[in-house]
């Protein structure tokens, strides 16, 4: 009977989604939104380039010279954060513009089992600092990931980090919360607007890779 009920909640849903695509639409008007949105964008980063330039070239020298130490990164955030950390993880473990040795860097929201065990046996704010008192050592480097700067598993996570003897970098938005107590460095984006300080995020990660590869690599 349950299948019956959601097959038949999927058919309404299907139908109410196909009369509002019947309905005409002005795709001239929608172009202006996406010219708008690309401005604010690239306003957004423009203003970052202006603001925080020196800090956010800090952040690659931080990064490289853990790895020079032979440490390594734990990232972490949640939702679109939690993406960009992994990315962020990706282009270190894999390669970022060309081949080079591999570089250690753990996402901490990867493994479905240890989050759901965490975040049920310990509640979800203590997801991030669970891990990080777990893989963590003093020199390695914390990333944390937060649009707002005040989500309670990121501040857990950088507090224990912080106990720990690791780097703390932070990647805010808005005032940037109390992120900024807690980071060595704090990259706080000049936005409200959580998709615009989700762009300049994934840029200054794409930047400290670059950082990273052309300081250690000569790449």
């Amino acid at each position: 009977m349950g299948r019956v009920k959601i097959a038949l909640r999927h058919e309404w849903v299907s139908a109410q989604l196909w009369l509002i695509m019947s309905e005409p639409w002005n795709w001239s008007e929608f172009e202006q939104h996406v010219a708008q949105v690309l401005r604010e964008s690239a306003e957004t980063k423009l203003r970052t380039a202006q603001m925080i330039a020196r800090e956010i070239a800090r952040g690659g020298e931080l990064v490289a010279e853990a790895y020079a130490r032979g440490r390594k990164v734990l990232a972490f955030g949640n939702g679109g954060s939690a993406a960009d950390a992994q990315h962020f993880v990706a282009e270190l473990v894999g390669r970022y513009r060309q081949n080079r040795p591999a570089l250690a860097a753990l996402a901490l929201t990867t493994n479905p089992s240890a989050v759901t065990c965490i975040a049920n046996d310990f509640g979800y704010d203590e997801l991030f600092a669970r891990q990080v008192e777990a893989f963590a050592e003093p020199g390695d480097v914390a990333v944390a990931i937060s649009t707002s700067g005040k989500s309670p598993s990121v501040l857990k996570g950088l507090e224990k980090a912080r106990e720990l003897g690791c780097v703390t970098l932070g990647l805010a938005g808005g005032e940037g919360g109390l992120m900024r107590e807690l980071c060595d460095l704090c990259i706080v984006v000049p936005s409200h607007a959580t998709a615009r300080i989700q762009e300049v995020h994934i840029a200054v990660l794409h930047i400290w890779c670059d950082a990273i590869e052309a300081r250690l690599f000569n790449l």
